[in-house]
């Protein structure tokens, strides 16, 4: 495996593997990797000849008061975790390679409508800066395919939107949430949660499916169940940012019971703050 550090070195080494005819697949991440990043490795290596791992702590989509600087960058973990997964390369640029007049004077991309609702509402410029980011990406490595978690689910239609309005030659792969064994999604913020918030955390899952099986069961006041749901994580100790059951293509309200939906929900337990969603 080797790592390239810079931008040029990444499109000569890819650039030699595309004369070659054979298909690169990008897994965008942030770092601090878990089974689920090795997750998308692996539907990576089972779709394409060559693999090739970002890793980025981007601070375009961090806002005020995040935790940008206490972020977790555990490289030489993470690039172990990689090589023994097949990964082929690991890109690990720096914020001068990646912004070089600086983050505030850099060229961006937005995507209006889906940026500015649920997550994009609780995190104004966030999905600025995943768009600008993930763009980035994509000219520098010009993968065929990208793999993307449907955790971050609002993401994931965010970026799909981008490579649609962009006429992007790449291939955009969602997938499937990976939990642990109590059902909570995996995520490189789970680590901020204190032993009793861990117990807890759970419940955020377990609220979802409730919804779920009610919204199957027929109920369509979708107004009394989010009410509901907020109310019992408030009632667990969480303090919920949204709750909410949308269309799962456009995140609009449903209009029709036959709508295929997704319910998303965002709460923060103590400091840590925990998003998931459950498709319907």
């Amino acid at each position: 495996m080797q790592i390239l550090e810079t931008i040029v070195d990444a499109r000569a080494v890819l650039a030699t593997a595309r004369s070659e005819r054979q298909r690169i697949a990008l897994v965008p991440t942030m770092g601090n990797l878990h089974a689920g990043h090795l997750s998308l490795v692996q539907k990576a290596r089972q779709l394409c000849d060559r693999v090739i791992v970002s890793i980025y702590v981007n601070p375009l989509q961090f806002g005020a008061g995040e935790d940008f600087a206490n972020y977790p960058r555990t490289l030489d973990a993470d690039c172990q975790q990689l090589r023994q997964a097949g990964v082929d390369w690991v890109f690990s640029p720096d914020d001068q390679g990646l912004y070089p007049a600086g983050k505030d004077q850099s060229a961006f991309i937005e995507v209006p409508g889906l940026s500015s609702i649920l997550e994009g509402r609780s995190r104004p410029g966030h999905f600025r800066g995943v768009a600008t980011v993930v763009n980035k990406l994509f000219n520098i490595v010009q993968p065929e395919m990208a793999i993307f978690g449907e955790k971050d689910f609002q993401q994931l239609l965010v970026i799909r939107r981008m490579v649609v309005d962009l006429n992007l030659a790449v291939e955009v792969v969602g997938m499937p949430t990976l939990r642990e064994a109590d059902g909570l999604a995996m995520s490189s913020r789970n680590q901020y949660l204190s032993a009793s918030e861990r117990k807890q955390a759970s419940t955020l899952y377990q609220v979802l499916n409730a919804t779920r099986e009610q919204l199957l069961a027929g109920v369509t006041d979708y107004s009394r169940l989010t009410s509901e749901a907020i109310e019992t994580l408030h009632a667990c100790g969480f303090s919920p940012d949204y709750f909410e059951i949308r269309r799962c293509d456009d995140l609009q309200l449903p209009r029709t019971p036959g709508d295929n939906k997704v319910i998303l929900a965002a709460a923060r337990l103590g400091r840590t703050r925990l998003i998931d969603n459950l498709p319907v």
